[in-house]
């Protein structure tokens, strides 16, 4: 089992020094969500909440992800980054491309895309995009992605985007694994095609059944022997013995704030590394963490 450290919604300030102590300390990478911006007024409900509420209020911070990727790859050596989730449909693919292949070649392979379709209507008007169109412009960009990452020339043809004979460099050093995110059955069929799904918040007997039914979907897509790897962040499990239960019902990846466990979530830098330490100490030594 591998453990990713959670940075939403952390002041930008203090993800320099959890960065290195997570390489330090032998957890597998950050997780780093994403918007562009937070608009005041919604009617667009947020979908992981029972009221449709958002879960931060207006002062969480959402630094770019493939900037903060950059800076925190130049001070790290192993740990790796990835997007939970990035909504590659508000963007234009092709500088999605550019972003993230340059933040895979910065840092020596140590990133994966993680994307979801996005939820708030709003957010694509504002920065004129297709709300409508975003489940089948994502899965196109995803197709594009892979022809602009591979070496040399590429040109591609599809109904939203097109290129003609073209190169992009820098190359990304190994291939970018793409995670995808979301609860639709669009979604999980989507994250059945590719190298593993994003969950939210979930105890070990939920993420269980979803890990069961990307199994089924995985098998119809003809892909269960290939590695696959099943993101989610876990609401009753605090022991080794619980997330080794989990990990063999199907969880590979948690996703954590190590603090929360021992001092709460609302914590200045120096308990929140003292908790990213303890946890390390409990959980990680006894497990054996995998850490590529």
């Amino acid at each position: 089992m591998r453990f990713s450290i959670s940075t939403a919604y952390l002041p930008v300030h203090e993800l320099d020094a959890l960065a290195r102590a997570a390489d330090r300390l032998g957890y597998h990478a950050l997780a780093i969500p994403d918007h562009v911006v937070d608009l005041e007024t919604l009617s667009t409900p947020y979908p992981y909440t029972s009221d449709g509420a958002r879960r931060w209020g207006h002062e969480a911070p959402w630094p770019d992800p493939w900037v903060l990727v950059g800076a925190l790859a130049a001070v790290t050596t192993r740990l790796h980054f990835f997007t939970s989730v990035y909504v590659v449909a508000l963007r234009n693919p092709f500088q999605v491309a550019k972003s993230v292949g340059t933040a895979a070649a910065l840092s020596g392979g140590r990133v994966a895309l993680g994307v979801g379709t996005g939820w708030c209507r709003e957010e694509f008007e504002l920065l004129g995009q297709d709300f409508g169109t975003r489940g089948r412009r994502t899965d196109e960009a995803l197709a594009l992605l892979a022809e602009l990452w591979q070496p040399g020339w590429s040109e591609f043809a599809g109904e939203h985007y097109t290129a003609p004979r073209l190169v992009m460099h820098p190359t990304p050093p190994a291939r970018v694994p793409i995670y995808v995110g979301g609860l639709s059955e669009v979604a999980m069929r989507r994250a059945a095609r590719h190298d593993g799904w994003i969950g939210d918040l979930y105890t070990i007997d939920e993420a269980a059944e979803h890990a069961r039914r990307l199994a089924q979907l995985r098998e119809e897509a003809g892909r269960e022997d290939a590695d696959f790897r099943f993101f989610t962040a876990l609401t009753d499990a605090f022991t080794p013995d619980q997330f080794a239960d989990a990990h063999e019902r199907g969880v590979t990846d948690v996703m954590t704030m190590p603090w929360a466990y021992y001092h709460g979530l609302d914590v200045d830098l120096d308990r929140k590394i003292d908790g990213l330490e303890r946890f390390a100490a409990d959980v990680l030594a006894p497990m054996g963490a995998d850490r590529k």
